[in-house]
């Protein structure tokens, strides 16, 4: 069974990442997403895309560990290019609206997938978080983006904990376009996507495209930063014991080296 699922209907792709148990992000998983994503874009016949999981329990926990551990910050900077710098350019030049639909937790790397999207629709039920400062990391992408849409003060405290969070908290933080009852994102989203779907889509590609430039500025300069951020840290003993740790389930052994 393919990890990553493709489906159109009625103008509408709806793509599904599949890699159980909780589709923590592969090399292999990203690729496939972004392959998806691109085969969206160049099919004239779809007018709005949806990203969905195919699991019950969460959107997207995160990395695959073995991405991180034992890694040199080289090699994992290969994989940041493509969560980072290819997936987001893939949708800025989608062409047409995109939707994330959270049912469940999504953590780390998975509320980087998330957030590529133009706009996320969440279950009540669903979690959020940026775990990453717990295991000797830094959740990079969001250092750009959160303080964008919440605030530099509001920003802090969830990057800077690790704690996660409830969709009450995340609409009021601004990552969420809907909540709706725990189950019934999926719906909300084709009824979204099927008004959007309704429009023009020259109009909507000709529009997205102004929309896109008007509110990328630096943005995408600035995931190229922290990626290198990232991808220094990822070198350190710390960041190695913080993972090693976490695998093993104890507290991390912190030597500031």
């Amino acid at each position: 069974m393919s990890e990553v699922e493709y489906a159109v209907a009625d103008g509408i792709a709806e793509i599904r990442l599949n890699r159980a148990p909780v589709n923590a992000l592969s090399l292999d998983l990203v690729e496939s997403l972004i392959a998806a994503l691109r085969r969206a874009a160049g099919d004239e016949a779809v007018r709005c895309v949806i990203l969905a999981s195919a699991l019950d329990k969460a959107f997207c926990a995160g990395l695959d560990l073995d991405l991180v551990r034992g890694r040199s910050g080289i090699e994992f900077r290969r994989f940041l290019e493509k969560l980072y710098m290819e997936l987001y350019d893939v949708q800025y030049r989608l062409g047409k609206p995109s939707i994330a639909v959270v049912e469940g937790a999504a953590r780390a790397g998975g509320m980087t997938v998330a957030l590529s999207c133009d706009m996320v629709v969440a279950g009540d039920k669903a979690t959020f978080g940026y775990p990453e400062i717990d295991v000797g990391i830094v959740p990079a992408l969001h250092f750009v983006h959160l303080p964008r849409v919440a605030g530099r003060y509001r920003a802090f405290e969830p990057l800077f904990t690790g704690e996660s969070f409830d969709a009450d908290r995340a609409m009021e933080l601004g990552l969420l376009t809907r909540k709706v009852a725990s189950g019934e994102a999926l719906a909300s989203a084709r009824e979204l996507a099927a008004k959007l779907a309704s429009k023009s889509p020259l109009v909507m590609r000709i529009g997205r495209e102004a929309f896109m430039r008007s509110n990328d500025l630096d943005y995408r300069r600035g995931f190229e930063q922290v990626a290198e951020t990232l991808a220094l840290l990822v070198g350190t003993e710390d960041a190695q014991e913080g993972l090693t740790a976490f695998v093993e389930k104890r507290p991390p052994k912190w030597t500031g080296r």
